[in-house]
């Protein structure tokens, strides 16, 4: 039976990295340049791999579906409690060093985009391989229904970024992916538990 609130719950939480760096460009961006066409062009491109490195993941852990099975429950203990850790460090560190500036004054390069998509996707990828164990997506229409659904909740998660980025500056940026980082970890302890005691 498909879950729908831990699918959910992974898809916010991988969409945090991308919301970061949405709040971020918006706010550092000139005001005028950020606009829906602005919003619009990066929350498409994040929702675009975030949708795709999953289905990526899950079709490297297809290749090696039996010896996963018995372990799955484990990898993903492992997988999401680390990425989680991995945003909240990631997110502090940026705090103490005062954040980073990837956006040029009239907005974000189409290659700029594309590494910012990469970098904030490849967690997707290993999510990708425990994704069926998480939220039981067992079969290939459950999958393609999940990878769409985190792609379009990363999509308006980004959309509101840019525009939070706008209005309130990078105050909020490093308190997202810490969240982020905290719902990884709850997820990859309930999938842990759910397998060993229930």
């Amino acid at each position: 039976m498909m879950d729908y609130i831990s699918l959910a719950g992974i898809s916010v939480g991988l969409a945090m990295d991308a919301f970061a760096v949405c709040i971020t460009n918006g706010a550092v961006c000139r005001k005028e340049a950020v606009n829906l066409r602005f919003a619009l062009r990066m929350a498409l491109s994040f929702a675009v791999f975030q949708a795709l490195m999953p289905m990526i993941g899950w079709l490297i852990g297809k290749a090696g579906e039996n010896l996963i099975s018995s372990i799955d429950h484990w990898i993903a203990l492992v997988l999401l409690c680390y990425l989680g850790i991995q945003m909240i460090v990631e997110a502090v560190k940026k705090g103490r060093e005062g954040g980073e500036e990837t956006c040029q004054a009239d907005g974000v390069s189409l290659r700029t985009l594309l590494a910012l998509s990469v970098a904030t996707s490849i967690d997707a990828l290993a999510t990708g391989i425990i994704l069926p164990s998480a939220v039981g997506a067992n079969t290939l229409p459950l999958m393609i229904f999940s990878v769409c659904a985190i792609g379009v909740i990363t999509f308006f998660i980004c959309m509101a970024g840019v525009f939070l980025g706008k209005t309130f500056g990078l105050l909020v940026a490093g308190k997202a992916e810490i969240l982020g980082g905290m719902v990884l970890i709850a997820i990859g302890l309930k999938i842990f538990i759910e397998h060993m005691f229930l």
